[in-house]
């Protein structure tokens, strides 16, 4: 970072945030008649309490998070995350020494459940798509045997909601985020140059990427090949960027947990007409997007309207490609709902960010893709990625 560049937004929120989170989540338990809420993932246990760690990419040790219907969350989880969860605004932390081939937590949770909510309670789980459940099988099924007498409840409709609307300081961090990625895009003529490898490439954009002020580059993806490429989920190879390719990255980098994600596409030396052509119509589907995005427009209404945009062509193969949704929503997770996809109908609003992500095929085998990032706004939406050019950066 340099001393034009915008100062990062304070870290962690403040405790009337998180009281917030909970209070709305709480609601919507009353209304489904669940007594606790039982969570276990990154996602939703850093939204209720702040736990923010990379510790979550061992898969060893279980950790637990219980909502009642009214008070505060209470944490159980292994004894060496008690100092970081004491950092939060959560002050009931119960721990065992994990892990424990005999007893990983079981117990523990267990009576914490039975304490909270009753010998025969309403216990929420998240259910539906893009949830999950982080422990092992043995230890779910150890845990339903010991609370013989709970109903299970899909809980996703608790959730869900919440985190789609995001507050003033979660926006500023993802607006901070965007602009990062965005100052790191645009060094790209600078830092990657043919001759380099793919691996190189992406080493460098990463350094850009820390450079300007992100805490990770998290997820970092593309390829470079002739006229254009067909992959875009790949980590780099050892490949050499030759003039006539064409480079894609796209990344999720991350600031106090929350991400941005979106792509560039950059040729070397000179760029043939069929990929320019892609290009532009990926851009010019974005816009399209971008027109439909207010409060109360479905997603699957966004979706379309790109969708329209790329199947109206009269130069040549064009298509749309078969990747099943056109953006996401944005936040603490690298993709989260809703989807822009014809299935999905959530109506946007003011607070959701999204990600618009249009793409198509052509020139047997080629495909393009674009992405911004947005924030509904009370009456549109407001970029937070910087927006690409219509025509492809050509790097000489």
């Amino acid at each position: 970072m340099n001393d034009t560049d915008p100062e990062p937004p304070a870290r962690g929120f403040e405790k009337t945030e998180y009281e917030q989170r909970c209070t709305l989540i709480q609601k919507h338990m009353r209304d489904q008649e669940i007594d606790v809420l039982w969570l276990s993932t990154h996602a939703d246990i850093l939204y209720l309490t702040g736990f923010l760690t990379q510790f979550w990419q061992s898969p060893t040790r279980p950790w637990y998070l219980l909502l009642p219907r009214s008070g505060k969350p209470v944490a159980v989880i292994p004894s060496i995350g008690e100092a970081c969860m004491q950092r939060t605004w959560v002050d009931d932390i119960r721990t065992w020494p994990s892990p424990d081939p005999f007893d990983d937590g079981v117990s523990l949770l267990v009576d914490a459940v039975r304490e909270l909510a009753g010998p025969t309670p309403h216990i929420g789980v998240p259910m539906s798509s893009e949830s999950y459940v982080r422990s092992t099988l043995q230890d779910q099924s150890a845990i339903r045997s010991a609370l013989a007498g709970a109903h299970w409840v899909d809980a996703t409709p608790c959730i869900r909601p919440v985190r789609h609307i995001k507050s003033a300081s979660e926006i500023s961090k993802l607006e901070f985020v965007c602009n990062v990625v965005s100052r790191a895009f645009a060094s790209v003529p600078e830092i990657i140059q043919t001759g380099m490898t793919e691996a190189q490439a992406f080493r460098a954009f990463k350094v850009a990427c820390l450079t300007q002020g992100a805490d990770d580059c998290a997820y970092l993806v593309g390829a470079a090949s002739a006229n254009g490429y067909n992959d875009i989920i790949s980590p780099p190879s050892d490949t050499v960027i030759l003039e006539g390719n064409v480079l894609i990255l796209d990344t999720g980098c991350t600031f106090d947990g929350y991400y941005a994600d979106f792509n560039r596409n950059f040729a070397f030396t000179r760029l043939d007409d069929a990929t320019r052509d892609a290009h532009q119509r990926v851009w010019d589907a974005t816009e399209a997007g971008l027109e439909c995005v207010r409060p109360g427009a479905p997603c699957s209404d966004v979706f379309h309207a790109m969708q329209r945009h790329l199947l109206n062509t009269d130069s040549g193969e064009c298509e749309t490609a078969s990747v099943g949704r056109m953006g996401h929503g944005l936040g603490i997770e690298l993709t989260e709902t809703p989807s822009i996809a014809a299935f999905d109908d959530t109506r946007l609003q003011e607070g959701m960010v999204i990600t618009l992500e249009p793409s198509i095929s052509y020139a047997s085998g080629k495909m393009m893709v674009h992405e911004e990032n947005v924030v509904v706004t009370d009456s549109g939406y407001r970029l937070l990625s910087q927006r690409a050019s219509r025509d492809m950066p050509i790097i000489n």
